[in-house]
């Protein structure tokens, strides 16, 4: 059988935002310590910043990156980062110490040389609004008030500016620092809002949804709703904190199938309060796998250490190539409400670069963000697939039918198609064609990112099992549609010119 994709490039869905393709990094494990951060390693610059992780970013084109958490962020002090007496305390979030090397203007550096935008998760466990509201004078005023003076005693003349703020991390959960219940929580957040846009009236803001909890979401929309521009959703489909008991590869292929569903309950209550337009999504953590932090086996005695676990390179496989994929054609096809998507973590733990003492691994999701951030365009087109194949699995008794391929077509400003195909099957590989509406496509090259297995990994002695190959395509004579062959377990971009 044959798939075939529908396209019409005079039917626009919309444009996409570039933040859709940012990341996350918080104060866990090795994420900024030994990750982003490491002073005195050979391969990282006088900053202390790791410059083979900032090249690695760099590619990737991240529209802006989430700090400092995260759990972390709702115990934080910020003032306790910045300037040159930098005391370490104990971070209850982590139970670790957190050494405060790594602060406000280290961040902001930081995304200075990247090349993003700054995006701020302030801490709505035990902090206050005034706390937040002083946060955002000392990054985003010129020269008015005590906390920007202390700014400009720090060597920064001019103001940070940084566009967009969390109002508090996951403060609807119990495991969070200062979790609130839904009115304490709404009302925090509409306070909290005023005084922050009291100090900069352009700053964007959000705050945390709780995905499943419609009286929650709708008593913060109720009551804070005219203050915020963006609503902040969390998201990891195979939750293992306590177990690191990973979903197979065919699980996971069920996961991708819930993707549109929780983009849409959030759109569909955004409708229900007329705020669609006005406040946008964020998917501002998002993964396949959380994060594996145990705190209740009595039989593991280092919960800390046990963390390493997350860094296991062959964790890291197909699995979360493709689910990425379809995570990320799913928030391209809704680019109206959903603008900003930030990958949870960027670096170690659950991220798509890992670091050793000798350079870094790029993970099974790092190629896929190469791709859609370097070939997609950013105009996203109508589109639909027919003769779809499909393939069950088994997962739980429950028998699934997942379709094998999953697609998203886009286009730029010189009218080049760029589509990307993910095909799910994890044995055979699918035919597509594509029939464009009053256009022929004459060739292109095609782009395929894939392993010799649905467990295929990349590690320090094998940097390259997952891969990206590159192939020129000819369109058949006579006007015959243009097919190409996505291999099993794969996810591609043709760009046509």
């Amino acid at each position: 059988m044959t798939t075939t994709i529908h396209i019409d490039p005079e039917r626009v869905l919309g444009k996409r935002d570039p933040r859709i393709f940012g990341q996350f990094i918080e104060h866990f494990h090795r994420q900024i310590y030994g990750g982003i951060y490491e002073p005195g390693s050979p391969l990282s610059d006088e900053q202390g910043f790791r410059t083979d992780v900032l090249e690695a970013l760099k590619a990737i084109k991240p529209g802006n990156i989430r700090w400092p958490g995260g759990c972390f962020v709702s115990a934080y002090d910020w003032s306790g980062g910045i300037g040159e007496n930098r005391v370490p305390y104990y971070d209850k979030a982590w139970l670790v110490e957190e050494s405060n090397q790594f602060g406000t203007d280290e961040f902001i550096r930081y995304c200075r040389e990247l090349g993003c935008e700054p995006y701020i998760c302030t801490n709505g466990g035990t902090g206050t609004s005034e706390q937040m509201s002083d946060w955002l004078e000392y990054c985003n005023l010129k020269e008015s008030g005590k906390w920007a003076r202390l700014r400009k005693e720090h060597g920064y003349k001019e103001p940070h500016n940084v566009p967009v703020w969390s109002i508090g991390n996951e403060n609807y959960g119990w495991w969070e620092i200062g979790a609130k219940d839904r009115k304490e929580w709404a009302s925090f957040v509409r306070e909290s809002a005023k005084m922050m846009k009291a100090v900069d009236p352009s700053v964007e803001l959000s705050a945390a949804a709780a995905l499943d909890d419609y009286e929650w979401n709708l008593e913060l929309l109720g009551q804070a709703g005219d203050y915020l521009d963006w609503i902040s959703v969390h998201k990891y489909w195979d939750m293992v904190s306590e177990t690191n008991d990973l979903a197979s590869y065919e699980k996971c292929m069920t996961y991708t199938l819930d993707i549109r569903n929780s983009i849409e309950k959030t759109e569909h209550l955004l409708g229900v309060l007329n705020l669609l337009g006005k406040v946008n999504i964020a998917f501002d953590e998002w993964n396949l796998r959380g994060w594996y932090h145990p705190r209740f086996d009595p039989a593991i005695e280092d919960k800390v250490k046990a963390r390493d676990e997350n860094d296991r390179n062959e964790s890291y496989t197909m699995a979360d190539a493709v689910f990425s994929a379809c995570f990320l054609n799913e928030v391209l096809k809704h680019c109206n409400t959903v603008k900003m998507a930030n990958f949870a973590p960027a670096v170690n733990t659950r991220g798509a670069i890992y670091t050793h003492p000798e350079g870094i691994v790029l993970r099974s999701t790092y190629h896929v963000f190469h791709l859609y951030a370097n070939l997609l365009g950013d105009t996203v087109l109508d589109s639909y697939v027919s003769s779809q194949e499909t393939f069950e699995v088994t997962v739980d008794g429950n028998v699934h039918s997942i379709p094998s391929v999953d697609t998203v077509v886009t286009t730029d400003k010189e009218g080049t198609l760029s589509i990307a195909c993910a095909n799910r099957h994890p044995k055979e590989p699918v035919s597509v064609e594509f029939a464009v509406n009053g256009r022929s496509i004459q060739g292109g090259r095609l782009y395929i990112r894939n392993g010799p297995s649905t467990d295929a990994y990349n590690d320090i002695n094998n940097p390259d099992i997952v891969s990206i190959s590159e192939a020129g395509i000819t369109a058949p004579d006579h006007g015959e549609p243009l097919c190409i062959t996505m291999p099993p377990h794969s996810v591609g971009v043709l760009v046509c010119g």
